[in-house]
């Protein structure tokens, strides 16, 4: 088959399932599994070059509903009548279901089904042990700083945060995707800022900027040093690699990584 991926979380799942062979280009964003990383590029992912999709030819593309805009893709794909798939999970266990949707459509249901239940496995094993840790925390988790971007209830990261012990402060959110205001999270006062801005390098990111902001000087997270510059790429994509997120996660709150 040839396969096109039109977001890093696709060719993220695709790397999962180790068929990463069958891809014969990418959007720019994506970089695992480094395989990838000599393929042809298609464009960011609001901003895909059909032109050069369909030039392609491909039999299969994986699109994605993950940020919003990208609904004008899947449009053009139909009106191409480029066959494709679409995939738009929230929470952990959609995204295995993704793993046994991909597998099926590039032609290895049982390799989808079998790679599927190894996540949802690692997962159950993740909530074991989150219930044997004693220490139990809020985290604000910051997509972008102005206008503010939060994941809310129905996402992955308030899944991630009870997996390392914590919760979400905008958990009670019915939204996946929170557009909130810098008053907003000082009132929550989180004990943990988790700084992971969508498609800016980690070391771009200005975690000192945070003690500007109107009445953040006071807040715990600040005045105890427990800002984390984490990056996007292990948070914001809804592949399995935020298990390896998760990983990450752990380590740097429980002081074995460095905060910033």
């Amino acid at each position: 088959m040839r396969i096109v991926s039109l977001c890093p979380s696709n060719t993220e799942v695709i790397g999962y399932l180790e068929k990463e062979s069958l891809l014969v280009a990418v959007d720019d964003y994506s970089n695992w599994p480094e395989s990838i990383n000599e393929l042809p590029r298609i464009g960011p992912d609001l901003t895909i070059n059909m032109d050069k999709v369909e030039d392609l030819q491909p039999d299969l593309v994986i699109a994605s509903l993950s940020v919003p805009g990208m609904e004008k893709n899947i449009y053009e794909l139909s009106r191409r009548d480029i066959p494709h798939i679409v995939l738009n999970p929230n929470s952990l266990e959609e995204i295995a279901r993704d793993i046994e949707t991909v597998g099926k459509a590039i032609g290895f249901s049982e390799l989808g089904k079998e790679r599927a239940a190894h996540f949802r496995e690692e997962i159950r094993q993740s909530r074991i042990s989150s219930k044997e840790r004693k220490e139990h925390f809020t985290i604000y988790w910051e997509w972008w700083p102005k206008p503010v971007f939060t994941p809310g209830g129905p996402n992955w990261l308030t899944e991630i945060s009870e997996l390392a012990g914590g919760r979400n402060i905008f958990e009670s959110e019915p939204k996946a995707n929170v557009q909130t205001d810098w008053d907003e999270v000082a009132k929550r006062n989180p004990d943990h800022i988790c700084m992971v801005w969508v498609g800016i390098e980690k070391e771009k990111v200005k975690p000192e900027l945070l003690k500007k902001r109107p009445g953040w000087e006071k807040l715990k997270a600040v005045q105890n040093n427990r800002v984390h510059v984490l990056g996007d790429s292990l948070y914001c994509r809804p592949s399995p690699r935020l298990l390896l997120g998760l990983d990450k996660l752990i380590d740097t709150l429980s002081g074995q990584s460095p905060l910033r």
